[in-house]
């Protein structure tokens, strides 16, 4: 398996997981206010993540102080995209919102030709622009279907691309896991905060209480995943497999809230699924190796 192929099946669990945590998150709406619902489902992950961290070493290694700083910009965009993408969550389709998101694969394909140098070829920079076709067919962007919650997805692609290329610019010797505590911790304390001067929080049923462990547990394997796939493979290789997300959505916004989507939607779903997998063909037709470094850290 080489290190673009590794890098896409840990985007695909990334998707997998962090769509599972939407859903999770989405059927509280209404019901637990998102500052709450994000504070104390970051307690368990922070724990969580904390527990495994220490159990590999990961605090016991020095870190340059460059790498803090790209470290702690990371933890600042992805508040931004959490903060941006659940405010849309909360008030969009799962489908919808998620489908704006898979705009991301191109712009960080884009960010990483020119901030990191990275080399796209006609085949693969194309099959990521078909992908992004499927993806307007679903969204089907026009005056009265897009809404502010619509540029809040928007504005979340923005600091997830941010947050994909500082991850891609850390050492190789900084810990994964270190980063995933990091970004645990620094999600949970700013919601934290900035749920004192937000709605009171409620008394949480068997349910709510449930659904918020679930989103929890979800989320911590989708932040491993998501920073090893940014750490194994060509940003630009990895990155259009965020588009399977899409397909998760379609199937959870089905099964859990009952919404079905129309035929050009699943047109698009199924454009997307293709260049998708015409970008996989292409990795283990012609055996590519990144640039980067081969392995991703164990810890």
């Amino acid at each position: 398996m080489t290190d673009n192929t590794r890098g896409a099946m840990l985007m695909m669990a990334s998707m997998a997981l962090f769509t599972l945590n939407d859903t999770f998150t989405k059927m509280l709406a209404g019901e637990v206010p998102l500052a709450q619902v994000i504070t104390l489902r970051g307690l368990f992950t922070s724990v969580a993540t904390a527990a495994i961290a220490w159990r590999l070493g990961a605090f016991s290694k020095p870190v340059a102080m460059r790498d803090r700083r790209l470290i702690l910009l990371r933890v600042v965009a992805e508040v931004g995209a959490a903060y941006f993408f659940l405010t849309a969550l909360f008030n969009m389709p799962l489908a919808n919102v998620t489908a704006v998101l898979q705009s991301a694969p191109l712009v960080v394909t884009l960010a990483a030709a020119l901030f990191l140098g990275e080399s796209v070829g006609w085949r693969r920079l194309g099959a990521i622009l078909v992908g992004f076709v499927g993806v307007l067919l679903i969204v089907r962007p026009g005056p009265e279907g897009f809404n502010l919650y619509a540029g809040y997805a928007l504005v979340s692609v923005g600091f997830v691309t941010l947050r994909d290329i500082t991850t891609r610019r850390l050492s190789r010797e900084v810990p994964s896991m270190l980063v995933s505590f990091g970004t645990a911790v620094g999600v949970t304390l700013a919601f934290a905060v900035g749920g004192v001067w937000g709605a009171d929080w409620v008394a949480l049923d068997t349910r709510s209480g449930g659904l918020i462990l679930a989103a929890g547990i979800a989320v911590l394997g989708a932040y491993l995943c998501s920073v090893g796939a940014m750490r194994s493979g060509e940003i630009s290789f990895v990155s259009p497999f965020r588009y399977t997300g899409l397909l998760w959505a379609l199937v959870l916004g089905l099964i859990a809230f009952g919404q079905f989507p129309e035929w050009p939607t699943l047109l698009g779903a199924g454009i997307v699924v293709a260049s998708g997998l015409f970008t996989l063909y292409r990795e283990r037709r012609l055996g590519l190796r990144p640039t980067a470094p081969q392995r991703s850290p164990r810890a």
